[in-house]
């Protein structure tokens, strides 16, 4: 039997996949660079929102199982990745 965290956290990711597939295929057809580069960059915001969605479920599901040591420092690399992805 299937854990329900790891169900939503793998759905998450199957979702953002087929999302980043749907893209590459519009932007093969819109064959224009400009506009490709407004779907990439759409792109661009939605990466780090599944990243942020299911990091966060994952710690909820180990919340009870790590101590709040262990959490903070969980949490401080999760804030280390995104100021990595976001700064510009």
């Amino acid at each position: 039997m299937l854990n329900k965290i790891v169900m939503t956290m793998a759905t998450l990711r199957l979702t953002s996949g087929t999302i980043e597939i749907f893209a590459a295929l519009l932007m093969l057809r819109l064959n224009q660079i400009d506009k490709a580069l407004v779907v990439n960059s759409s792109l661009a915001l939605i990466g780090p929102l599944i990243l942020i969605a299911t990091t966060t479920i994952g710690l909820v599901g180990l919340s009870d199982k790590l101590s709040p040591s262990k959490f903070l420092w969980v949490a401080m690399g999760v804030i280390c990745l995104m100021i990595g992805i976001l700064k510009k």
